[in-house]
């Protein structure tokens, strides 16, 4: 089998979303996704990759990921590695098939049949123009893409025990805010105000007074923050009692990373905006977070992830999988996570699943009783929507033929 052309397509109505398909000679075809920069991702994918790729067995998935990998940019999460990312992922779906297996039992076999879920609590417009994560590309007050279902961001500002109570009725009992991202501080992290600090402890002090210990809490910081904020806010939250408190800093800082995780008993997770190994080594040995997150579709895909999942493994640390981005995304975080030991839940936002991913894909992973696991079918067991394509919104390229 041989690889032929090379397929993107990305949507003026998901302007940070973007698909891959690789295509074979035996009309196999693997679907891969990344976001974030579509646009420069694409011009990588067709210049740099396109000419690696056609004509290779797709079979031979660590060599064809270690040629992909740059020269420049060959670590983190730039362009190039979003690039080599989505076509990793689409050549495990090309393997899944041609074994005529879902992926997560082609990749040592599943140690649980579903995941429980934690929800993401953003709305369904939440970054979706730009890769800007800040407040003015949260899509607050806007009717775009998924309409107000779910809007979790809203609600965790202004309702948060309301939006706990619905995520227990939907069998999720773990859910994640962000609410110091809205305090003037974060403009240049340096420090935050003791006003600020008590507006964006109030959502979490509210869930946990109307449900006590049965809503888990995480805290997403975004790396906004210096040190000396971090510890402020770290101190804050502590008495509530959280899971973890997410991107305190920018996670580069490996020596601010060690000293807030002495500072706190919060555990400190975060790691999704690092990608390569040698990142990842830093960030669990000298950064010593506990709860290390990695993105399949940024960081380096599935052939990545799953060596970053042992490493976590082999320092007895549980490892968790990023998405709020796009339902392929989803997908494959989620066959890693059956067929991983040492992943406890799988991330995803209600207001995506719900509001708009299947509008671009024929299947999603069932969701039910707060539990996700992966469609029976080989592969990833998702396509594109028929006749997404052909939609006046996508633009299409394609190198090869």
């Amino acid at each position: 089998m041989k690889i032929t052309a090379i397929e993107t397509l990305r949507s003026s109505r998901h302007q940070t979303l973007i698909f891959v398909r690789l295509h074979t000679d035996q009309g196999l075809t693997g679907l891969g996704e990344s976001w974030f920069g579509p646009e420069v991702v694409e011009a990588d994918i067709h210049s740099r990759i396109a000419p690696l790729l056609i004509g290779e067995d797709p079979a031979r998935i660590e060599h064809l990921n270690r040629k992909m990998r740059p020269y420049a940019g060959f670590f983190g999460t730039g362009a190039e590695m979003r690039a080599l990312s989505a076509c990793d992922v689409a050549l495990w779906d090309i393997a899944g098939k041609a074994a005529n297996r879902p992926l997560c039992d082609l990749i040592g076999g599943r140690v649980r049949e579903r995941i429980q879920l934690y929800n993401t609590c953003a709305g369904p417009d939440y970054v979706s123009k730009t890769s800007d994560v800040r407040p003015d590309n949260f899509g607050l007050g806007e009717q775009g893409q998924g309409g107000d279902r779910y809007e979790d961001l809203t609600g965790f500002l202004e309702r948060p025990a309301d939006v706990a109570a619905e995520l227990l009725d939907m069998g999720i009992k773990s859910m994640k805010i962000w609410p110091f991202d809205f305090a003037e501080g974060a403009r240049d992290g340096a420090d935050i105000s003791l006003e600020d600090l008590k507006r964006g402890v109030k959502p979490f002090e509210d869930i946990r007074a109307a449900h006590g210990e049965r809503m888990r809490i995480k805290a997403e910081l975004h790396g906004l923050w210096s040190l000396p904020a971090a510890r402020k806010i770290a101190q804050a939250i502590e008495p509530i009692g959280i899971d973890w408190i997410e991107d305190p800093i920018w996670m580069d800082r490996i020596a601010d990373l060690a000293a807030l995780t002495q500072a706190t008993s919060i555990p400190v997770a975060g790691g999704e905006t690092l990608g390569g190994l040698g990142q990842f080594r830093d960030l669990v040995e000298r950064g010593r977070v506990a709860r290390p997150i990695i993105d399949l579709v940024w960081g380096g895909g599935l052939t990545f992830a799953r060596k970053a999942a042992g490493i976590a493994e082999a320092a007895a640390l549980p490892i968790a999988f990023h998405d709020c981005s796009g339902p392929v995304t989803l997908t494959v975080s989620t066959h890693l996570a059956l067929a991983s030991p040492n992943v406890w839940e799988q991330e995803f936002t209600r207001a995506f699943y719900y509001g708009w991913y299947h509008t671009l894909l024929d299947t999603l992973p069932p969701i039910e009783d707060g539990h996700i696991t992966v469609p029976a079918r080989p592969g990833l067991g998702v396509a594109l929507a028929d006749g997404l394509e052909e939609r006046a919104d996508v633009v299409r390229r394609v190198t090869g033929g």
